[in-house]
């Protein structure tokens, strides 16, 4: 079964679940605050952002979504496939994104990537349909898997700020690989999409800078502040004094 984290109780349920199977992020909790909820739209417009926003700043990014959402009404796959790659160009785009944004959706005009059926299935199973397209590498489906989706077992392995503080969290001595993240956080399903959260306002609260990759809305409406830790719900607070006296 599948759990989804669309809202500010969902998120609130996933943490509280989280911290029940391990305490540890009790600890996350008192030192770094309940994190802010951050959502995307889902379909080609979301995923699009994502591919979109990699390897630029956020106001780069922003900058270049806004030049193909006024170049094109509605930015969707049909735009994509019936644009010249010379115009999608002149939006900011370079070339490796212009041909991941085709392929995507050619995927989609065929049949091949079923992105509204991606909620329906279990996050590996998700993840492999969206990486089976060219451009598509496991970040970016894991981030639109989480963030879009909601799905609440996605887990963005090769994320630097979270394998960061996933070696802050577990007292490794060395940041853990993409690979060595998978077996680090099995014990954590299907909650990883919530550690993932806990993490990345771990990692805020110790280097002192946003880890998280996008800024998200929260509740679909309002956008998230990267510094702003919302307060737990009373059962999540009790969660983790709990979980504090657990830990002595």
């Amino acid at each position: 079964m599948s759990f989804f984290i669309h809202t500010e109780a969902d998120l609130d349920h996933a943490i509280a679940q989280l911290v029940g199977v391990d305490p540890r992020f009790g600890t996350v909790l008192s030192r770094a605050g309940r994190p802010p909820l951050r959502r995307r739209p889902d379909g080609f417009a979301g995923l699009a952002s994502i591919v979109v926003s990699q390897q630029l700043s956020t106001a780069s990014a922003k900058a270049i979504w806004g030049r193909l959402t006024q170049a094109f009404d509605p930015f969707d796959h049909a735009a994509v496939l019936r644009a010249r790659s010379a115009r999608l160009a002149r939006a900011g785009l370079s070339a490796s994104k212009i041909r991941t944004l085709k392929a995507i959706a050619k995927a989609i005009d065929r049949g091949e990537l079923d992105l509204p059926a991606l909620a329906a299935k279990p996050a590996d199973e998700a993840h492999a349909a969206l990486t089976s397209v060219h451009g598509i590498g496991p970040w970016t489906a894991d981030i639109y898997l989480l963030f879009c989706l909601g799905h609440a077992d996605a887990w963005p392995a090769g994320d630097l700020a979270l394998q960061e503080a996933t070696k802050l969290l577990l007292e490794l001595n060395a940041r853990p690989t993409a690979k060595e993240m998978a077996p680090l956080a099995e014990s954590w399903r299907p909650w990883r999409g919530a550690a993932a959260y806990m993490l990345w306002t771990y990692y805020r609260t110790l280097k002192q800078r946003d880890g998280a990759p996008i800024q998200g809305t929260q509740q679909g409406t309002q956008q998230a502040t990267p510094n702003a830790t919302k307060k737990a719900t009373p059962a999540v607070t009790r969660m983790a004094s709990t979980a504090r006296r657990v830990n002595g």
